[in-house]
């Protein structure tokens, strides 16, 4: 007999209730999610709690789903999928009630545990419950009334979880200080009454399990373009729907199922031209479909970006010149860590393809206005704004190199660039950041031509961040605050196909040259074979490096005008 399941959409007010005690198992990983994704569901919220007109009830705001382990008409229950995002609400309705009045944050503290009583001699029941490891923890400087400030208060911590959940509260804590009393509570409310989650549940693991695999394994369960071609390439007459029906599958086939999905996805940012608040089935229907019929939605929307998508997610424009030139860049933009300029890329592409000249000029800019964002830390909704803003000059035939273009660094955002790069950059950038930058001054550096197709690159100091009070990189750099400043510039880091070592980061310099940053004296990384040219590592050849390679960058993507902000 199959077991029992439930899936229901439920307010955070009911899933924060009494019909819920959720447990997070010891065999789940850790608390993972970091200020990124914190900052994300905290745009998301007060985006949606703010975006309401006067007099206008909110609309219902998604938050996801969870899946559970729970017997029926019992609330206990183990949590197999969701545990980050239940996690950070709960960091986040304890972060607004610690910037409530006490009267104020009552009610939030019902959200968060269920006081026990003297007289029926009851327990305090929390809501939640972390893995062992985290739970004292949790409950201490989260759940308890007074515990947030110590939180804030805490140093470093020694786990990654506690150090996620002491890092998202000082960023949670920063944002609602910026808010008015009144906008703390209206972002409250929105979270507790408007905003749901769809609860999965089954009595016993192996089904739980089975769930959570159905809806987190792509391909699967129906995709938005399952239903989208069923309802578009249904609605066109009998005599063409076959015809129809091979251009849509030649299509998904040729780009792939994840790919074509991610086609949709894309193609609705274009039209949408801002941060989705609905699912792509919903927001495609809405800001593509309605706006053509179905066979003119296939022929002049989804196979003609499609065509380019491929083109530009392959770094593979055709054209009888400029071709290499626009392919580079896009091999540079194709590595970054979010593909948000994708909007307007496909949007300027689909207009000029065949004009080579404008091409290698949009992509030019395109990859040093990305690079920039990247480098600055924009947040997803700053680069959304931005891309959004360009893909709509993009379609009213603006002049894009105008100084106001959304595709034109301004004198402040060449400044900002200009100050990580010239800066402690490796402790500045997050690890994929900081690669992309590397590899793409090293590319630089080379010329052109160069492959970097390799399993593992890292990047790593030439003057370790810790060097021996007897080593000859302490004789080299004697003054401690020197070596502070100089440890983690762009002039003091090389490249590696290798994973980090530990022990072979203080090796001495001539050891670590031949040992750990080439094989038989070779690297196949400019930026690491000038570091091999040198004999020893003194202050006024980081500096002079520093120089050259911040002159490089400068250059390349046009950061002069800073020097006017």
């Amino acid at each position: 007999m199959a077991s029992p399941l439930s899936a229901h959409e439920q307010p955070v007010s009911k899933i924060f209730g009494g019909d819920y005690v959720f447990e997070i198992p010891g065999f789940q990983r850790p608390y993972a999610w970091t200020v990124e994704q914190a900052r994300d569901l905290l745009d998301d919220l007060w985006d949606a709690a703010k975006s309401k007109d006067p007099g206008e009830e909110y609309s219902p705001y998604f938050l996801g789903s969870i899946v559970l382990i729970k017997p029926e008409n019992v609330p206990d229950c183990q949590v197999v999928d969701g545990q980050q995002r239940l996690t950070t609400i709960t960091l986040l309705l304890s972060a607004i009630r610690a910037n409530l009045s006490a009267e104020e944050g009552r009610d939030i503290t019902q959200l968060i545990y269920e006081k026990g009583s003297q007289i029926l001699g009851t327990q305090d029941r929390f809501r939640l419950a972390l893995r062992s490891r985290d739970l004292d923890f949790f409950q201490t400087y989260v759940q308890r009334e007074g515990g947030f400030a110590k939180l804030i208060a805490l140093g470093e911590q020694n786990s990654d979880s506690r150090q996620n959940l002491r890092r998202n509260a000082l960023y949670f804590d920063e944002r609602l200080k910026e808010m008015t009393v009144a906008e703390r509570v209206t972002l409250a409310q929105f979270m507790v009454t408007r905003c749901f989650l769809v609860v999965v549940s089954t009595p016993d693991l192996d089904s739980a399990y089975r769930i959570f695999s159905i809806l987190n394994s792509r391909g699967l369960p129906l995709a938005p373009g399952d239903i989208l071609k069923a309802e578009i390439v249904g609605a066109i007459e009998d005599s063409q729907r076959d015809a129809y029906t091979k251009k849509w599958e030649d299509l998904e086939e040729s780009l792939g199922r994840d790919q074509f999905s991610e086609l949709l996805s894309l193609i609705r940012m274009i039209y949408r031209k801002a941060k989705p608040k609905g699912t792509v089935l919903k927001e495609f229907k809405e800001h593509v479909a309605q706006a053509y019929k179905p066979k003119q939605l296939i022929d002049d929307v989804i196979v003609p970006i499609g065509e380019v998508f491929a083109e530009l997610t392959d770094s593979a424009y055709v054209s009888s010149e400029k071709a290499e030139i626009v392919n580079e860049h896009l091999k540079w933009l194709n590595r970054l860590e979010f593909n948000d300029w994708l909007p307007p890329a496909l949007a300027f592409a689909v207009r000029h393809r065949s004009q080579p000249k404008k091409m290698e000029i949009f992509f030019r800019d395109l990859e040093r206005l990305a690079y920039s964002m990247l480098i600055r830390k924009s947040s997803i909704n700053d680069r959304i704004d931005k891309f959004s803003r360009l893909t709509k000059e993009i379609e009213s035939g603006d002049d894009l190199t105008s100084e106001k273009s959304a595709l034109q660094l301004s004198q402040a955002e060449q400044a900002a660039t200009y100050k990580v790069l010239s800066g402690p950059l490796y402790d500045t950038l997050a690890a994929r950041a900081r690669s992309a930058v590397l590899l793409r001054l090293d590319a630089l550096m080379s010329g052109g031509g160069a492959s970097y197709d390799y399993d593992t690159i890292t990047v790593e100091h030439v003057l370790p961040q810790n060097p021996k009070a007897d080593s000859k990189w302490a004789e080299w750099f004697p003054d401690a605050q020197k070596r502070i400043e100089v440890v983690h510039s762009l002039g003091n880091l090389a490249l590696l196909t290798r994973k980090k070592n530990a022990s072979a980061s203080n090796w001495d310099f001539d050891r670590k040259k031949k040992a750990y940053f080439s094989k038989d004296g070779v690297s196949p990384f400019v930026l690491t074979t000038q570091v091999l040219e040198h004999n020893d590592w003194m202050p006024a050849i980081v500096e002079a490096r520093q120089k050259q390679l911040c002159d490089k960058l400068e250059a390349h993507w046009r950061l002069q005008n800073r020097k006017a902000a």
